[in-house]
């Protein structure tokens, strides 16, 4: 009797298996749009609290675009996600949307990236831009 009720264990557990692969699929998507909106979120709060006085159009290598990509662009289209509860899967989709092919948009996302984690002002535009959108 105790093998057959193992066996019959064993047949539902194989049966919800796809379920829960898609729950943890599910959740571990969930997960990066959290990182990713808290980053966002970290990064103009970061610009807020910098205490430096805003410029409107900083001169600098900083502040030259990426890949054609300005930092204005790339608010936009790190904005425009947030129709999509912040995907960032969609990140492309957003940028073609706005004329930026999906490979132009990785480096220059990249780029950007970068310029705001290392050059508080370029944090700075990003949040004052980001806001003004």
């Amino acid at each position: 009797m105790g093998m057959f009720h193992q066996m019959k264990d064993m047949r539902d557990m194989i049966n919800v298996a796809p379920a829960m692969v898609a729950q943890a699929q599910q959740l571990s998507a969930q997960a990066r749009e959290l990182a990713a909106a808290q980053q966002v979120a970290f990064q103009a709060q970061a610009a807020q609290f910098s205490g430096g006085p805003s410029v409107a159009a900083p001169p600098g290598p900083d502040f030259e675009p990426i890949d054609g990509v300005s930092l204005e662009q790339f608010a936009a289209v790190s904005k425009g996600v947030a129709a999509y509860d912040y995907d960032q899967s969609m990140l492309p989709q957003v940028a073609a949307g706005k004329g930026i092919e999906a490979h132009v948009w990785d480096a220059a996302s990249q780029g950007w990236n970068e310029r705001i984690r290392r050059n508080r002002a370029v944090a700075q535009r990003f949040n004052q831009v980001y806001r003004g959108i």
